[in-house]
């Protein structure tokens, strides 16, 4: 296997491992609110605070692979030039990738591009809405697939180098023709793809 094969796999087994880790802070978080009302609180307590802090550790990623003068990154708003027309799209592309750099990493957001170590600058390339599943009988789209395509670079202010330099990132969801709020859904789902990948690799430096 070579060099880029072993990065993909490696990617996404980053993402894999970062959704069991959330999935298992949400679950110790309710198991906590529980346990509060209880009357055991105070034996059970100080275990679960022990765990809460491990799977903090499990959850957040430090940006530990970045050079270490690398601590506030700007993101200014994602450029929309697929001309697809959603309204919000750029906004909550931009918004989902600065909470993810807030709340997984250690790195600072700044929001003056001349003051910050590093820059995510992206741009949404392609939105398509096509037909995913024709039916046997109507010959008639049952679902549609939300693909949308963005490209992103990763720059150092500091050394005036890039990370990387439009990569491309994919994201897609297919939604049953007709539901409108399932289309939104497969919207939200393509762009949490797109944005857990780019953080991903903005984190990892590869």
């Amino acid at each position: 296997m070579d060099q880029e094969g072993l990065k993909i796999i490696l990617n996404i087994e980053v993402v894999v491992i970062k959704k069991r880790c959330v999935k298992m802070v949400s679950r110790v978080k309710e198991y906590g609110l529980r346990l509060l009302g209880s009357r055991k609180s105070n034996l059970y307590f100080p275990v679960f605070l022990c765990l809460v802090f491990c799977l903090q550790g499990c959850y957040s990623f430090t940006g530990a692979s970045l050079p270490p003068y690398i601590k506030t990154v700007a993101v200014p708003p994602f450029e929309e030039l697929s001309g697809a027309g959603v309204a919000q799209l750029s906004a909550e592309f931009t918004e989902k990738l600065i909470d993810a750099i807030e709340s997984q990493s250690s790195l600072s957001i700044e929001s003056d591009i001349s003051q910050a170590d590093a820059l995510v600058e992206a741009a949404i390339v392609s939105f398509s809405d096509e037909p995913s599943q024709i039916g046997s009988e109507t010959e008639r789209a049952v679902t549609n697939r939300i693909t949308i395509v963005v490209r992103a670079s990763f720059t150092d202010r500091v050394e005036n180098k890039p990370f990387f330099t439009r990569t491309p990132f994919n994201g897609f969801d297919d939604y049953t023709v007709g539901d409108f709020a399932g289309k939104e859904e497969a919207i939200d789902a393509a762009v949490d793809q797109i944005v857990d990948d780019l953080f991903n690799r903005m984190i990892s430096n590869w």
